[in-house]
């Protein structure tokens, strides 16, 4: 089947009613502003500071200037035509020390911010957690301590109080898998632990930080919408070699993550050094961990393929996968790709929400992330000509629609991102966005893809092919910006 003409239908394909069309950030991505206001460090300010830890040392002191281009912003999401917006609340921004004493001026830039949403149109969707953890409570334990977990139960509970009025839908957490194995494995994210230990540690109370953030959202707002996001990595065995392998990885880099919340349980064939040890596990933390959601977010970029390989004479596209001996994860080298090396797989995500509607007993599915990175430049034109990565939304959005035919409950679909940002490690280099950003100046430019994205969803159907029909282009927006 080819993906960019889902189910060879000739004509428009219509997602359902009430089909909610979004684009997300995060707030150490696009804020900057780091300094200001009262804002405590977190950890990927140290941590970007750290020599050698970031593309050409990039920091996210700046990023996108977010914090004082408030109006700008909110200009390209009207522009974009979009229904709902996915922002994160900066933890440090609004708990300093990660508990205690609220920075007013921080929780007074969200209230602006949903307030601005709403009065144009725009549904506003709230991470509590994506990933920058204050620098205070990494002082203490970071996610290897308890407290950790019950804090951000604490932040969920203040921004209830104070943006519950105004807020959609609530994400507890991004990525549990990130927070992790980048931050306490293999140490490419902040905080840039290598320990196993901490990471078993890490496991659980990332997972009990989202029953506590879940619990504290519900008590505050009884019919809020409330749900975890996560990045389910698809592995495919080539052959029976690789099986075993594909089960083991799985278990690690999904079912520690999927169980509790489905099941209220840990994976039983987990690896041991990264099972979260019973005396971590005190009674109720489990039926915290897997209290009833309103609906699951999937983050999705990417599956794995593995096979049988010989790690001494590695061929073109192979890699060694730790652990298992014997077996190669597998990069055709034909198939194609983005710049971030990941392959292009539309298919992947049809699969994976067939496999998230069994596991979750039907939950509303939004795809909360899916973008790609691509070396975008400005023409002497000054447009920037994205085709691949128009072709890149077509086709994981026909593959949205035939899981959806498929009987999957897919409620929404948020772009990442609206805008360039810093990509953490890879720092400015990278480019996900909608939009393109200058960043010596702020200046954003719509590129052909928010174009696209445009039609697509003031429309609420996907055409045959990933051409852009009629005119949708939002237009630069100025450089000059009024500050919050």
């Amino acid at each position: 089947m080819n993906s960019l003409t889902p189910g060879g239908a000739e004509g428009p394909r219509r997602f359902p009613d009430g089909f909610v069309w979004g684009v997300g950030t995060s707030s150490y991505q696009i804020e900057g502003a780091v300094n200001v206001d009262g804002r405590g460090p977190s950890i990927w300010d140290v941590f970007t500071h750290a020599p050698g830890t970031i593309n050409r040392g990039d920091t996210g002191d700046v990023a996108c200037d977010s914090y004082h281009r408030l109006d700008d912003d909110i200009r390209l999401l009207t522009e974009l035509g979009v229904g709902a917006y996915r922002f994160s609340v900066s933890w440090s921004r609004v708990l300093p020390s990660g508990g205690g004493a609220v920075n007013q001026p921080g929780l007074d830039y969200y209230r602006r911010l949903v307030e601005a949403l709403n009065e144009n149109g725009i549904k506003p969707v709230a991470t509590v957690y994506h990933w920058d953890l204050p620098q205070a409570l990494e002082d203490r334990g970071g996610w290897g301590a308890r407290d950790t977990a019950k804090r951000l139960g604490e932040l969920a509970q203040v921004l209830a109080e104070a943006i519950g009025d105004q807020v959609a839908m609530w994400i507890t957490i991004n990525e549990p898998l990130q927070t992790v194995r980048q931050g306490y494995i293999t140490g490419t994210h902040a905080p840039g632990h290598r320990d196993l230990t901490l990471a078993s540690a890490a496991i659980h109370h990332v997972l009990l930080g989202h029953g506590y953030a879940l619990q504290a959202i519900r008590a505050q707002l009884p019919d809020a919408v409330i749900g975890p996001t996560m990045d389910p990595q698809p592995f495919h065995a080539l052959d029976a070699a690789a099986q075993p392998a594909a089960d083991a990885l799985d278990a690690e880099y999904n079912r520690v993550y999927l169980d509790p919340v489905f099941r209220g349980v840990y994976p039983a064939d987990l690896r041991a050094d990264l099972r979260p040890p019973e005396t971590l596990i005190a009674d109720g933390d489990m039926a915290l961990i897997s209290a009833p959601i309103d609906f699951f977010g999937l983050n999705y970029y990417r599956p794995h393929y593995l096979r049988r390989g010989d790690w001494a004479d590695l061929r073109l596209g192979e890699s060694p996968v730790s652990g298992h001996p014997g077996v190669v994860q597998y990069l055709p080298p034909e198939m194609p790709r983005t710049v971030m090396g990941w392959p292009i797989v539309p298919d992947g995500l049809r699969d994976l929400l067939i496999r998230l509607h069994e596991e979750s007993g039907g939950l509303p599915i939004h795809i909360t992330e899916n973008g790609c990175a691509a070396d975008d430049y400005l023409t002497p034109e000054g447009t920037v000509e994205d085709q691949e990565r128009v072709e890149f939304i077509h086709g994981h959005l026909g593959a949205a629609l035939e899981a959806i035919d498929a009987g999957v409950n897919v409620a929404g679909y948020f772009h990442w991102s609206l805008m360039d940002n810093f990509e953490w490690a890879e720092g400015y280099r990278r480019r996900f966005g909608l939009h393109y950003v200058d960043f010596p100046s702020g200046r954003r430019i719509a590129k052909r893809s928010a174009q696209f994205y445009r039609q697509v969803a003031l429309a609420g159907q996907l055409p045959p092919t990933p051409e852009i029909s009629f005119e949708a282009a939002a237009p630069e927006v100025p450089q000059a910006s009024a500050a919050v």
